[in-house]
C-alpha cells in the first residue's frame, strides 16, 4: 500500500509518498481501508515535533479516518466490510490503517465517508466542551474565535443547537459569511483592534460567559478582557503556534476560571460514547451541518497541510483516498 512518511526531516517538506507495510494486527486492532482521512493543525505539529504526542520516526501522521473493515479479530463486535470511522494516534494518511476496536465506530448509512471522517476530532472536542468542560446552557453567549476552521465551525453549531447565543471571530468576510450562514449571531473579524470592544458592545457590557478558543496566543490573552463575570474561557489548542500565558489576576477579578479541552479514549470511552450518541441526534435532526473541503486526493497532502497552515482553508479539510 502507498501513504505518507515523515522521517528525518520535520515538517511538510518532509513528507515522503512511499510503499508502506502495515504493521500485522492483533486482537485489538482492525484493519481497515481509508476511503478518507480528515486533517487537524496537530497534524502540522506532530510533523514538526511540536506536539505533546510525538511519534517514533519515521512515522505516518494522520488521525482521522473512515473507511470499511478489512479484517477483524475473531471477538471483536466488528466485521469485514464494516464502515466505520475513528480517530487515531497517528497512521491515517496512507491507503489501510491499523484502528483500535475500542476507538472506531459505526457510520449510519446515510452518512458518507466523507463526511464520518470529519467527525472523530473536531465535533466530539466541541461536544465534550460544551457538554462535559462547561455546561453550556441556552441563557448563555458563548464567543467563538476561529469560526470558520474545522474545530470553530462544529462549536458554533453546536452552541447553536444548544440554543446559546454565538458571537463568532474569524479573519475574513468570508469566513464570518460562512460563520453566520451555520448559526453565529454576531460575527467580528479579530483582525479589527477593537474587537474587544465590539463584543463587549455585543453583550451590553457584560461580556461572554463561554468563550471556545482555540488560536491561543494574543487571542487568548485578549480574550480575557471580554470574558463575563463568573465565566470560563476553554482552552482548545493554539492554532496562532503560541501558548497563552493567563494571568490568574485577571480570573480572579471576574470569579472566571480556565479550562482545558482535552480527551482521550483510554479515560474517557464512556464519556466519548455518550457524545457520539448526542452528535448523532443532532445530525439527523439536522442541527449539525458540517463544512467538508475535500479539494485534495490522499497523494496532494502536503498541499492540504499548506492550504490548512496558511489559513487558505474553511470547515474540515478531508482527504480523499
Amino acid at each position: 500500500m502507498q501513504g505518507w512518511r515523515s522521517s528525518k526531516e520535520l515538517g511538510v517538506d518532509g513528507l515522503e509518498f512511499v510503499d508502506l507495510d502495515l504493521s500485522s494486527s492483533d486482537d485489538q486492532h482492525l484493519v481497515v481501508d481509508v476511503k478518507a482521512a480528515a486533517l487537524n493543525f496537530s497534524d502540522l505539529l506532530m510533523s514538526e515535533d511540536k506536539y505533546q504526542v510525538r511519534p517514533p520516526r519515521p512515522f505516518t501522521p494522520g488521525q482521522e479516518i473512515a473507511g470499511t473493515v478489512l479484517s477483524a479479530p475473531e471477538k471483536s463486535q466488528w466485521k469485514v466490510g464494516d464502515r466505520v470511522a475513528s480517530k487515531i494516534p497517528w497512521g491515517g494518511f496512507a491507503e489501510q490503517a491499523l484502528v483500535s476496536c475500542g476507538t472506531v465506530f459505526s457510520i449510519p448509512d446515510n452518512i458518507s465517508f466523507k463526511l464520518a471522517a470529519a467527525l472523530p476530532v473536531t465535533y466530539t472536542t466541541s461536544m465534550v466542551a460544551f457538554f462535559d468542560s462547561t455546561q453550556l446552557r441556552s441563557d448563555q453567549t458563548v464567543l467563538v474565535h476561529a469560526a470558520a476552521g474545522g474545530v470553530g465551525l462544529a462549536a458554533v453549531e453546536i452552541a447553536k443547537a444548544i440554543g446559546a447565543r454565538v458571537i463568532a471571530t474569524a479573519s475574513s468576510k468570508q469566513k464570518l459569511d460562512l460563520a453566520r450562514e451555520h448559526g453565529a449571531d454576531v460575527c467580528i473579524n479579530y483582525r479589527d483592534q477593537n474587537w474587544v470592544e465590539l463584543v463587549k458592545d455585543a453583550t451590553n457590557g457584560a461580556g461572554a460567559d463561554v468563550i471556545y478558543d482555540p488560536v491561543g496566543g494574543d487571542i487568548g490573552l485578549q480574550s480575557l478582557r471580554c470574558l463575563a463575570r463568573n465565566g470560563v474561557i476553554l482552552i482548545v489548542g493554539f492554532a496562532s503556534g503560541t501558548i497563552t500565558e493567563i494571568p490568574a489576576n485577571r480570573l480572579m477579578l471576574k470569579r472566571a476560571s480556565a479550562k482545558g479541552v482535552y480527551w482521550h479514549h483510554d479515560h474517557d470511552a464512556e464519556l466519548i460514547s455518550d457524545m457520539m450518541d448526542k452528535m448523532f441526534v443532532m445530525l439527523k435532526e439536522g442541527l449539525l451541518n458540517p463544512v467538508v473541503d475535500t479539494r485534495f486526493t490522499l497523494a496532494q497532502l502536503p498541499d492540504a497541510m499548506r492550504a490548512l497552515q496558511n489559513r487558505d482553508t474553511v470547515g474540515k479539510v478531508v482527504l480523499t483516498v
